[in-house]
């Protein structure tokens, strides 16, 4: 047996930034990801977002990649949204994601930074962060 705990901060927004995360709609398709994450043996530890972007932090299991995680949550999130309306027009995650390892020290401070979005969001735009995101790690900036 493989004993593996690699936990993963993710973060993905919608097609071209759009808002369709209101708080009613954002419950709806949180609980949705994380019914399905389970019956895919994903596990979330945490998951939250804002109007137009979730994040969340996953451990990885011994034979998941997170590249085949997330085509997971977000495809089969896009298509249960698309079939059941929920957004009134057709819905689109942003083909790009990030995604950085999350020590053990640091995990609850990432929990706490997840389940306060909306606060955090008050404060601090989606492109502000990203931005921060971007060059704190090094990633080149995409546009889709």
């Amino acid at each position: 047996m493989a004993f593996v705990r690699i936990w993963v901060h993710c973060v993905w927004a919608t097609k071209k930034r759009h808002h369709f995360l209101t708080s009613e709609i954002k419950k709806s398709i949180i609980d949705h990801i994380k019914e399905n994450a389970g019956y895919k043996s994903i596990y979330i530890d945490a998951i939250n977002g804002h109007s137009n972007h979730l994040h969340c932090i996953i451990s990885l299991g011994p034979e998941q990649s997170i590249s085949k995680v997330m085509q997971l949550i977000k495809g089969e999130s896009a298509f249960w949204i698309n079939k059941n309306k929920i957004t009134g027009s057709k819905f689109e995650w942003a083909d790009e994601y990030y995604a950085v390892s999350v020590s053990e020290s640091q995990l609850q401070n990432v929990r706490v930074y997840i389940a306060n979005q909306e606060e955090h969001h008050k404060k601090k735009s989606w492109d502000d962060e990203y931005n921060e995101f971007i060059k704190a790690y090094g990633f080149e900036r995409l546009e889709d």
